[in-house]
């Protein structure tokens, strides 16, 4: 698989694997050792770059990857994040990047990882109580003391990005960007080209709409995400079916799949955007890899971004919007 650039020199596969949705967030989690395959199937074929963090479970995610990987030190890239508060039994409760508790996140993430040093640490969401320049000072005492190696920030807005990257190089931004998700286009995209970093898109398949494997029918578990999410809602999907069709028509004249179309759009995009699709399944990762030396044609972008400036419906519930950051 080809190779990117995250930032400052952090090389990773052009496409990764977002680890999440093996046991947290999509229902009931998958066979364990079906997971510990999976991504031994993804460092085979080529994937480098794997994505988790203390929260999703919280804390079985992050243990998960660190056996999966356990053969595989110093061949791929390990992704976690810090900055939710987690109560005693298990449960979130609001956000919390205090300089003290990113140090005691970044030694539990290690020993659950089962390695010496995170190769990227993200703020998984801003903290409006500490200041950005405290989280980014608190990282680069990690990064000195050799316990990370690359700090990232997750869903942060332009303005905060600046001031992080001002105490300390910002490597990468992990945010939602995709076909029905494009905002980041508006001030994100031209931060990061000036600041030189890089940019990882998570949910780049619409969290599964974009695969065309979905209709307004559709239902989800209630363990599922997505059955809280605007845009999963009946009305929101039947009006953004008009998105999926044309993806699926680009896809039949290509030859291809919807889901290589939309990775492959994402990519053309700047050479220092690495999506990380997730998946539970070998054939969904071998068909997302396959996205990944699909070219799009002049006509196919034009066909595909006429259609997706029409996308409705919100994409998180007030609430969850409102942990985005400025």
């Amino acid at each position: 698989m080809q190779k990117r650039t995250l930032g400052n020199g952090l090389e990773v596969s052009a496409l990764g694997l977002g680890c999440m949705g093996m046991n947290h967030g999509y229902g009931k989690p998958a066979d364990r050792q079906e997971m510990i395959r999976l991504m031994h199937a993804a460092v085979e074929r080529g994937v480098t770059l794997f994505d988790t963090a203390e929260v999703y479970g919280p804390y079985i995610n992050e243990e998960l990857v660190g056996e999966g990987l356990a053969p595989f030190r110093g061949r791929v890239v390990i992704a976690t994040k810090f900055g939710f508060r987690i109560g005693a039994t298990g449960a979130q409760s609001g956000v919390d990047s205090r300089p003290e508790h990113i140090r005691e996140v970044a030694e539990a993430s290690l020993k659950r990882l089962r390695i010496e040093t995170i190769d990227l640490f993200y703020q998984h969401r801003v903290d409006p109580a500490v200041p950005i320049e405290d989280v980014a000072g608190a990282v680069m005492d990690l990064i000195r003391a050799g316990k990370v190696r690359y700090f990232g920030m997750s869903e942060a807005g332009a303005q905060t990005i600046r001031r992080a990257h001002a105490v300390q190089p910002v490597t990468a931004l992990q945010s939602e960007y995709s076909l029905w998700w494009r905002q980041p286009e508006r001030e994100i995209l031209p931060t990061l080209e000036e600041l030189g970093i890089g940019f990882v898109p998570y949910s780049p398949l619409g969290r599964g709409f974009l695969t065309g494997k979905m209709a307004a029918t559709t239902t989800f578990d209630k363990a599922d995400f997505r059955a809280n999410l605007p845009r999963f809602q009946p009305e929101a999907m039947a009006a953004n079916q008009a998105l999926v069709n044309m993806v699926g028509a680009i896809a039949a004249r290509r030859q291809t799949t919807p889901a290589r179309i939309a990775l492959a759009w994402l990519l053309a995009q700047k050479s220092w955007i690495v999506p990380i699709p997730g998946t539970t399944k070998l054939s969904r990762l071998e068909e997302n890899i396959g996205g990944a030396s699909l070219t799009l044609t002049p006509e196919d972008l034009r066909d595909i971004d006429e259609v997706a400036a029409k996308v409705q419906g919100e994409r998180y519930p007030e609430q969850l919007e409102r942990m985005t950051g400025r």
